[in-house]
């Protein structure tokens, strides 16, 4: 039976907030019934401790069972993610074992359900909040663990007067407590820093809301974008123009290029919101729409209407999307989406979405690659996507074919041709300024994306186009204009060299939070791209936006020390540019040798054998370092020791080492006398016995009486004693 009043209500206090921080983080409301009815148990089963309870014991077990019938139940009935099923499976299991905790080990299991909820919080929570509640369960958890050792050893504490210790103590208490909570958190957040972001998700039971029933039937070439309030949509508010696709207002809290037609002659800006919160094996554009049509002042999809309807099994969340074109490398990358704020019904996805896990039992999928939901995303709406994401080889690009298919030529070729002689003569004109001919379409769209961006300036007092006036050439008279327009404009100067290619919208990658994994995105990162084709390798994006990178951020990021890249980019900024030039160079140094490294692994056998041999080495190499640094460390604190307690200390050391260590408690002729009762060979016995007689009375008198002893003779005399073979004295 436990007694120990202080460590139940300790133990209590974990799992409350444990129940707290995954209400918290899966935004449910458990903690309204099972915080009441665990305190109600706890005090229940401390004031029935001692009675057999048989019973409320009964009671308890049918509970338990009718819990878990209950979740088999909805189990069965939801595809659900099924980590909010297990943990209300468990808060329910904790309240009915809450009313009957009399041992200690009942305690543990209590325990170890906080603990799991703790983990469970930190899966589902998208905020810092959870911070809060990681600190307040490491505060707690603390004395919960020193008071069930405490309770383990038999010292039965109810309450803080019991202890009988003084307020200084308990102050003392304090400090050490906050000490040793301070070198948690610290030693946590370091481990935190260094620990390889490995890529998660290798399992299929993806997180995804619960199904959601659309009324009436699905019309799947509708786009809704709230964002359009007048023109194209409906509301009140916003900015807007009169321009080539008519009246258009538009929404300063929505970007205006989610939509099957996109009037680029928009004026305005948007205000920062938070639209998605995202969880990803790598970094990315995520993609909303493709254009391939251009209307002089904007883009549409003219193929709209052959959107198709994607179903999925009832048992199942799954969607699995076609691909209209063979695709070359590609990589898996599996990504979780959080709607924070509403958003249109297109679905943003990493490029080339292979499986979608969506809570509708039809997605569409358009003929640019685009995903479109029955609804408008609502806030709170959770879907994940499996893509196969092309991989960017420069070289397998370079070497692409130059024969495009009937449907490629006839839908991403379009150019006006009242301005497809001034594009193409432009777009030559760039490309005859390189250093070296640019000789296939790759390096051809890679250079023009620089020259925009070079020569070309962003232009955010450009007046609005009248009726009647093109925006690319427009552009090129102007040099420059809006962010968009960039993209516009390659585009149609690629087309114009022959190059297949397309205007595609989506969301930039956001703001990385170390501290939840996740990606945090706005409205404001909202904006367009341009898609090129090279058959046999797929659609690649080409980013010519002044202040952008060439392409967005995708696999090749290496994401596996993020965190401490990060806090070395905030670092770095504190520090002179001669100092991060040389870190700079060491860091690169250890990602070349670290590649050389993994890339042994990938030779066969004989790169394994030299992968393994290396390992040794640097094994070795650790062992003999720290080692040195052992011993230098042990050699400086003895330099700071006397001369004579140094000798001492040294004599000690040495005999600790063979076996014989001295108790704190035991004074310098009581070790001796124990080392003099210890078997020993009889040739060593008297020079060892001699030789330590003589350094502990020399060090008592030096203690004691402050007589210096002959140093030098004491030193000789140590050194020949250990010189001799004294192992058989063991």
């Amino acid at each position: 039976m436990e007694e120990s009043l202080l460590l139940r209500l300790s133990v209590q206090v974990l799992v409350i907030i444990g129940i707290l921080a995954t209400d918290i983080a899966a935004q449910t409301s458990n903690a309204f019934w099972a915080v009441p009815l665990s305190l109600l148990g706890g005090a229940w089963s401390w004031r029935m401790r001692r009675r057999p309870n048989i019973g409320a014991k009964f009671l308890i077990a049918m509970g338990m069972i009718l819990a878990l019938v209950l979740f088999i139940g909805q189990l069965a009935r939801f595809a659900q993610d099924s980590r909010m099923l297990l943990t209300e499976l468990l808060i329910q299991l904790q309240v009915l074992h809450s009313f009957d905790l009399p041992r200690r080990k009942d305690l543990g299991y209590s325990m170890v359900i906080g603990l799991i909820l703790i983990g469970v919080a930190a899966t589902l929570s998208q905020t810092m909040l959870f911070g809060v509640f990681l600190l307040l369960f490491l505060a707690v958890a603390l004395p919960v663990l020193v008071l069930d050792y405490r309770s383990r050893l038999g010292l039965i504490t109810q309450s803080i007067q019991s202890l009988g210790v003084s307020r200084k103590q308990i102050r003392q208490v304090g400090r050490q407590w906050i000490i040793t909570l301070a070198l948690v958190v610290g030693l946590g957040m370091v481990v935190f820093a260094v620990l390889p972001r490995l890529p998660g998700y290798q399992i299929r039971n993806l997180p995804v809301s619960a199904n959601i029933d659309v009324q009436g039937q699905f019309n799947q070439a509708n786009v809704t974008n709230p964002g359009y309030v007048s023109g194209q949509g409906a509301g009140p508010g916003g900015d807007g123009v009169n321009g080539e696709l008519g009246e258009v207002r538009f929404s300063p809290d929505f970007y205006y290029g989610f939509g099957s037609e996109i009037n680029q002659n928009l004026r305005g800006s948007l205000t920062p919101k938070e639209i998605l919160r995202v969880r990803s094996q790598a970094p990315g554009f995520w993609r909303v729409m493709a254009f391939d049509q251009y209307t002089g002042q904007g883009w549409r999809m003219s193929r709209n209407e052959a959107a198709e309807i994607l179903q999925r099994p009832a048992w199942s969340y799954r969607f699995v999307v076609p691909h209209q074109n063979p695709l070359g490398n590609t990589k898996e990358v599996i990504q979780t989406y959080t709607v924070v704020s509403e958003f249109s019904n297109l679905i943003p996805n990493l490029a080339q979405a292979q499986e979608v896990f969506f809570p509708t039992q039809e997605i569409a999928y358009d003929a640019e690659g685009g995903l479109r939901a029955p609804l408008t995303l609502p806030e709170g709406l959770t879907y994940s996507v499996i893509s196969q994401v092309p991989i960017r080889d420069r070289t397998r690009l370079g070497q692409a074919s130059t024969t495009y298919s009937k449907a490629i030529r006839a839908a991403y070729l379009q150019v006006p041709t009242a301005i497809a002689p001034q594009l193409q003569a432009q777009a030559e004109a760039l490309l005859a300024k390189a250093e070296t001919p640019r000789t296939n379409p790759y390096e051809q769209v890679l250079f023009l994306t620089q020259a925009l961006k070079q020569g070309y300036s962003i232009q955010p007092e450009l007046p609005p186009l009248q009726p009647g006036e093109d925006l690319a050439t427009t552009f090129l008279a102007a040099q420059g204009g809006y962010p968009d327009h960039f993209s516009t404009v390659l585009t149609l100067m690629v087309r114009s060299l022959g190059i297949p290619a397309r205007l595609v919208t989506g969301l930039g990658t956001g703001e990385f939070n170390p501290f939840t994994g996740l990606y945090i995105v706005k409205n404001t990162d909202a904006y367009a791209l341009t898609e090129v084709f090279f058959p046999g390798q797929g659609w690649f994006t080409f980013d010519p936006i002044p202040g952008h990178e060439l392409y967005p951020a995708s696999i090749e990021v290496d994401q596996t020390f993020t965190v401490l890249q990060q806090f070395w980019n905030w670092v770095a900024g504190w520090l002179p540019s001669p100092v991060t030039g040389a870190f700079a160079s060491v860091f690169a140094f250890l990602d070349q040798a670290w590649r050389w490294f993994l890339g042994l692994f990938s030779e066969g056998i004989g790169g394994v054998l030299q992968g393994s041999l290396v390992v040794l080495g640097v094994v070795v190499l650790a062992w003999l370092l720290w080692l040195s640094g052992r011993g230098l460390v042990y050699r400086q604190r003895l330099a700071k020791l006397p001369p004579m307690e140094r000798l001492y200390q040294e004599v000690l050391d040495w005999l600790a080492m063979q076996g014989f260590p001295k108790r704190p408690s035991q004074t310098p002729w009581e070790y001796l006398a124990t080392l003099e009762s210890q078997p020993t060979p009889p040739r060593v016995q008297l020079t060892l016995q001699a030789a330590l007689r003589e350094i502990t009375r020399a060090y008592l008198a030096w203690r004691y009486g402050q007589q210096m002893a002959n140093l030098p003779k004491l030193y000789r005399t140590w050194r020949q004693v250990k010189r001799r073979n004294l192992r058989q004295w063991r």
